[in-house]
């Protein structure tokens, strides 16, 4: 009887294998919400925006390649705002790429102790300035500056472009920083000792170790410049017309989404083309998320070899 007893108390779960199964229960129980989450917003997009081609009977090409954006007269345009999200995207990444690559080369390679005490805190401080904070700095100085330099009104592609450079340069920094710091030390150590200088080291060797890190986080900031939409809207003029100069005003994607999404009727051709633009944007966000995972597997390729 004893030994019956034992077997069955050493062939039972333990407290630790039961609160086991119940963490392995939760955590796949908040995977299956979060996917769901996700699942859900795509075919909700997906289902209005494709209303405005399957229901409404708008041409594919005419929303995507035509240059007049006038709902209220059934012209349906997208091209304007397409060509400025990217310009805007494109231009502010190329500007604050090399800003944070010495930023941050200057964190981890020249002075890492006082980086960490005056440079890190400033840009952390820039991470929690409110996208609306940017938006009227960048309308009370950014706009005035721009049309005293280049004339005009001083709202359009240029003014967003410097709003975004400071909104993406704290992302595209931290990332390229824990990219250069993710770099072996012995990669350092070895071109030091075959005698090269440390601008050298940092230029051919560290930098290069950590390009395809560096690549990811201008991807990064590339997407978080795409999505911006209340400090964009407030100083790129909101102009849906095809950009001609980076002086003139023009418009992107979120902020004709934001100016427009709460004067239609829900159902309407004039709704659902908005949802369309919507739509547009989030499959820029997923090739911006396979993007960097592109990049990252090769970078582990890199590593690995």
């Amino acid at each position: 009887m004893k030994n019956e007893e034992l077997a069955k108390k050493l062939m039972s779960p333990s407290k630790n294998s039961r609160l086991e199964k119940f963490g392995k229960t939760i955590t796949f129980l908040c995977l299956a919400l979060i996917v769901f989450i996700v699942a859900m917003i795509l075919i909700f997009v997906a289902q209005k925006g494709l209303s405005t081609f399957f229901v409404d009977g708008v041409s594919i090409g005419n929303f995507l390649f035509s240059g007049t954006w006038n709902p209220s007269q059934g012209e349906f345009g997208a091209l304007p705002m397409i060509m400025g999200s990217f310009i805007v995207t494109i231009l502010s990444a190329l500007i604050a790429t090399p800003f944070a690559i010495g930023a941050a080369v200057f964190m981890t390679e020249i002075s890492p102790k006082y980086g960490a005490k005056i440079l890190q805190p400033a840009v952390e401080l820039l991470v929690g300035i409110p996208s609306v904070v940017y938006g009227f700095i960048g309308l009370q100085v950014v706009v005035p500056f721009v049309r005293s330099i280049f004339g005009g009104t001083g709202f359009g592609i240029l003014s967003g472009v410097f709003v975004l450079f400071v909104m993406i340069l704290p992302t595209v920094t931290f990332m390229t920083t824990d990219t250069l710091r993710a770099v072996p030390r012995h990669y350092r150590e070895a071109s030091l000792a075959m005698g090269a200088t440390r601008w050298q080291t940092i230029w051919r060797v560290t930098l290069n170790a950590a390009r395809p890190g560096i690549f990811t986080a201008v991807i990064f900031g590339m997407a978080r410049a795409f999505g911006e939409a209340l400090a964009i809207q407030m100083v790129v003029g909101n102009s849906a017309v095809i950009p001609t100069s980076l002086t003139t005003p023009a418009a992107t994607l979120t902020s004709v989404l934001t100016m427009g999404i709460g004067n239609t009727v829900m159902g309407t051709v004039q709704n659902n083309v908005l949802w369309s633009l919507a739509l547009v944007l989030l499959f820029m966000s997923l090739a911006f998320n396979m993007l960097v995972k592109f990049i990252t597997r090769e970078r582990k390729r890199n590593y690995a070899r």
